[in-house]
């Protein structure tokens, strides 16, 4: 927004405006690369102190902390008169922010019931492109401002949801699969049954705590919980699968940016989902669109439109199938982008309005599948007792290539020799890094996902101990009962889950043989 850049640039940065004739003040490449991948540096270290405090002082008040941090954030942002102040500010609300995206689809999986529990996680990315769709309109409608209110306002909008979010908080329970981690059965039996809206007696309650309690005792007769762990054995193939799956997601094409004119002046088509939304109103710009706010909130609406399909899709198709639907079609996408945009001339408007056609096509198949499946099989597949230090990992991993492609994009994509440093003016062929990318999403789906659907998070741990290789996981139905295995010696726990259960069955076996055999009479 002019006023924002008015504000905000420095002393020196200022250019004459082919277009008006006027001397126009920018944010150099550099200003904006620090300004932009700041935040999710922060976010960065955020997804990573998560584990503790999510341990340290529960998920619920994890969650109210990181909303602390982010307000603080959002203060500095929203009461700055130049770029120090800012970036402080982004830093620190993108440090509150790595923190909740880490433990709210933690939160999540330990509270939901399992057969709705892909649509409740999957809500997370509703959520986020609802508020993307928000901010548009927010921007849109503050656009035509000369004072600072151009850009106060947005920003001091977000207020609002910190407030409805902590709110919340104070009125849910704590998650019960917390309450046995720390040794508080009763609580952990009023939260399940809060939560599963059933008495505290009824028998599906008791059912499901004592699994959950059997399964966590299960994991601590292998010794206590450390970061260490996570690198051990099967459960560095969990955190593997995570890491890689976090990080593709960004490598999709899916990257974060200010909205900033001096990026998309020599740019010919778009990018990726985050390009549009916070890039969009230069891009659309630049393809001859009137009202290009307007464009915007269209391509905000249908980024919301189609995570819909998406929450039933993930409970039908299931994870494994989702994901290698939507991997298909973003690279299908990306490269006829990357190709209209390179063989074409750049005034060419059938061309452009071809490529941003596909965009939006594509928004459509991020929307329904990586978006909201990523965080859904990261919030599933790791066990109890390492659960939120794997997933504070798996979400650094996000946000890191996050700040990597944040920070690199705009040098492989501007050559504006009046705004250095220059950049290596990819433009359009960004699009063939990105269509590669997706390649490599779909090979690493087959090879690496496991198909979760309609399993408990206690049996996504036998899903694991008994299938080998991901591509054989689809039909896979769980025998494991925690309870039994519980019974066996304390020399037999130390087993494999396949080897406890066998011991458990042969018990029960010799137990039932006893039981049937008839009385001996005497002569």
């Amino acid at each position: 927004m002019p006023a924002w850049i008015q504000q905000f640039h420095t002393a020196g940065n200022e250019a004459i405006d082919p277009a008006t004739g006027l001397l126009t003040p920018f944010i150099t490449n550099d200003q904006s690369s620090l300004i932009v991948s700041i935040l999710s540096a922060g976010t960065f270290f955020g997804a990573l102190s998560a584990a503790p405090a999510g341990d340290l002082l529960g998920r619920r008040f994890g969650l109210v902390l990181s909303n602390a941090i982010f307000c603080v954030g959002v203060i500095l942002q929203t009461a700055s008169a130049d770029i120090p102040v800012f970036v402080a500010g982004r830093f620190f609300a993108g440090f509150g922010v790595g923190q909740l995206s880490a433990l709210v689809p933690l939160y999540q999986s330990e509270t939901a019931p399992k057969w709705i529990r892909g649509v409740i996680v999957g809500a997370y990315q509703l959520a986020i492109t609802i508020g993307l769709l928000l901010a548009a309109i927010v921007d849109n409608a503050t656009k035509g401002r000369s004072d600072s209110g151009a850009y106060r306002i947005p920003i001091a909008v977000q207020f609002a949801w910190a407030i409805i979010l902590v709110a919340g908080l104070l009125i849910l329970p704590e998650t019960p699969r917390y309450l046995i981690k720390t040794g508080k059965m009763d609580k952990a039996a009023r939260a399940l049954s809060r939560l599963r809206r059933l008495d505290i007696g009824h028998p599906a309650i008791a059912s499901e705590l004592q699994e959950i309690v059997a399964n966590h005792e299960y994991e601590l007769s292998f010794g206590q919980s450390s970061y260490i762990d996570c690198f051990k054995g099967g459960m560095f193939k969990r955190l593997a699968t995570g890491c890689l799956l976090q990080s593709l997601q960004q490598l999709t094409g899916k990257f974060e940016f200010l909205p900033s004119r001096s990026y998309c002046s020599r740019l010919t088509s778009g990018a990726g989902v985050n390009f549009i939304f916070y890039y969009g109103t230069s891009y659309f710009t630049n393809a001859g669109f009137t009202n290009p706010f307007i464009t915007t909130m269209i391509t905000s609406a249908v980024n919301v439109a189609s995570t819909f399909p998406g929450l039933y899709m993930v409970e039908t198709w299931g994870r494994r199938n989702l994901l290698l639907f939507g991997g298909v079609g973003m690279c299908v996408c990306q490269f006829i982008v990357a190709i209209t945009g390179t063989v074409t001339a750049q005034d060419n408007q059938a061309a452009q309005n071809a490529a941003i056609s596909f965009i939006c096509i594509y928004i459509f198949f991020f929307a329904c599948s990586w978006g909201p499946v990523a965080w859904i099989v990261t919030g599933e597949i790791f066990p109890l007792k390492v659960r939120a230090k794997c997933l504070s990992m798996t979400t650094a991993s996000n946000w890191l290539l996050n700040f990597a492609i944040a920070y690199a994009t705009p040098y492989l994509v501007n050559n504006n020799p009046n705004q250095p440093p220059r950049g290596v003016d990819l433009k359009s062929k960004i699009f063939f890094i990105w269509g590669g990318c997706c390649f490599i999403c779909i090979l690493f789906v087959w090879a690496m996902i496991y198909e979760t659907k309609g399993l408990s998070l206690e049996q996504v741990d036998e899903l694991y101990d008994k299938v080998a290789v991901a591509w054989k996981s689809p039909g896979f139905k769980p025998t494991v009962s925690f309870q039994e295995v519980q019974d066996v010696n304390a020399g037999a726990r130390k087993m494999s889950l396949v080897d406890a259960e066998s011991e458990a069955i042969r018990k029960k076996s010799v137990s039932h043989e006893e039981a049937v055999e008839p009385e001996k009479t005497w002569a």
